[in-house]
């Protein structure tokens, strides 16, 4: 079976999904390669190194004659109507935002595999694109906020004086937000960190963070991802958050609810009352943000309460793309490690009483195989229906 390996064509990704490590690999499983030229460029991996892993490098793949497409930004609609009916598709696909994508998918009749359903067990941790990329992510929030923040992290006691570390708080426990609390700890600074989800504390100890804790009730869900607060509780953990807001040099944001916008976390009355200078980093920017008024990829200067100075809010965009090289050959490997699980003999022929393969499946034979996705498109497809309705009907009232 052919594999093909496309260049990402949304603007701003840098990551590929494959690399000459997992091209030898996947050719390992019997499968031929295929290369799009120039895919791998931005990730530091140039065609020769393809070629020699084994790839085929064609100038442009023909997507009507692959057998398995693998890539990195959820695909086009068109996209999946240039497939041939019964391909494959592994990638990151965002079920939740691209319902128009995920239906040309299924009206085209392929089997996509979308890595964000990847299920959260042991064994498929090696499969795991949200964790891998969540992990560049948390790092990269630190490095942006360390740049912008106008003074040091670590304590310095210097002959012209002491120095105090900076204060950082993180809000969100999971993979970004523990990396960013070890990231800020490396560099020095004192961090305090908060999730609504109660097993959180000791992975922020772990990380050499201090647990806030604060009297709202705890939400985890299956699979230890968070659940969304109800609108009062969101209110009071605002409220109690507020304090330890503005006591914070830099706030980084990383709370995210699978399938939903992310949860508004921090005001902008809060982010005003934070001291001048003092930098807010939003990693939910892109799903509707953490943070009030923080934009994807700007970086806004709002005025402090005081009227003295300014915080600057960084909407971060595509964090993991920024890294590319390294962020590819994390979710390289989860693309690979995903094919290795559903191929035989050359073969990819999807195991769907597998238990990761059926959790990971978003469309197959025509039907959108993930039970949330395949309500929201019904929704959606009504809505449309809808308004296409009350149009029709405005048209005729015209006419009369």
């Amino acid at each position: 079976m052919k594999l093909g390996i496309a260049r990402e064509r949304r603007e701003g990704e840098l990551r590929v999904a494959a690399t000459p490590e997992t091209v030898k690999q996947l050719c390992g499983l019997g499968l031929e390669v295929l290369i799009e030229s120039g895919a791998g460029q931005a990730s530091g991996h140039a065609d020769d190194d393809y070629r020699q892993a084994g790839a085929r490098i064609v100038d442009v793949l023909d997507l009507g004659a692959v057998d398995v497409l693998g890539h990195v930004r959820p695909l086009e609609p068109s996209t999946a109507a240039s497939l041939r009916r019964g391909a494959v598709t592994v990638g990151l696909a965002s079920p939740s935002s691209e319902l128009p994508t995920v239906r040309a998918l299924a009206e085209a009749g392929i089997t996509s595999f979308a890595l964000e359903l990847v299920p959260r067990i042991s064994r498929a941790q090696s499969m795991d694109a949200l964790t891998s990329q969540a992990l560049v992510a948390g790092y990269r929030s630190v490095l942006e906020a360390a740049m912008r923040l106008p003074r040091f992290f670590p304590l310095y006691m210097t002959a012209a004086g002491t120095i105090p570390p900076a204060r950082v708080l993180v809000l969100g426990a999971g993979v970004a937000g523990l990396q960013a609390i070890g990231t800020a700890k490396r560099l020095g600074a004192r961090v305090s960190a908060n999730d609504i989800r109660p097993a959180s504390a000791e992975e922020v100890a772990s990380m050499g963070g201090t647990f806030i804790r604060l009297d709202v009730e705890t939400a985890e869900a299956a699979g230890g991802y968070a659940r969304e607060l109800s609108a009062d509780r969101g209110a009071m953990q605002r409220k109690l958050l507020a304090p330890h807001v503005a006591q914070a040099d830099v706030l980084i944001t990383t709370a995210a609810v699978p399938g939903r916008p992310a949860p508004l976390l921090v005001t902008k009355d809060m982010v005003q009352a934070m001291r001048p200078g003092s930098v807010v980093v939003d990693l939910a920017a892109e799903s509707g943000g953490n943070v009030e008024g923080s934009v994807p990829g700007q970086d806004i200067l709002v005025p402090t309460a005081d009227g003295r100075g300014t915080v600057t809010l960084v909407g971060l965009k595509d964090p993991a793309s920024a890294m590319s090289a390294d962020a590819s050959r994390m979710y390289a490997k989860n693309v690979a490690n995903l094919l290795a699980l559903m191929t035989r003999d050359g073969i990819v022929a999807p195991d769907f009483d597998d238990d990761v393969v059926a959790g990971t499946c978003l469309t197959h034979d025509g039907e959108v195989k993930h039970g949330p996705t395949a309500e929201a498109l019904a929704a959606h497809l009504e809505e449309l229906a809808s308004q296409s309705g009350n149009a029709a009907g405005a048209r005729n009232q015209g006419a009369l």
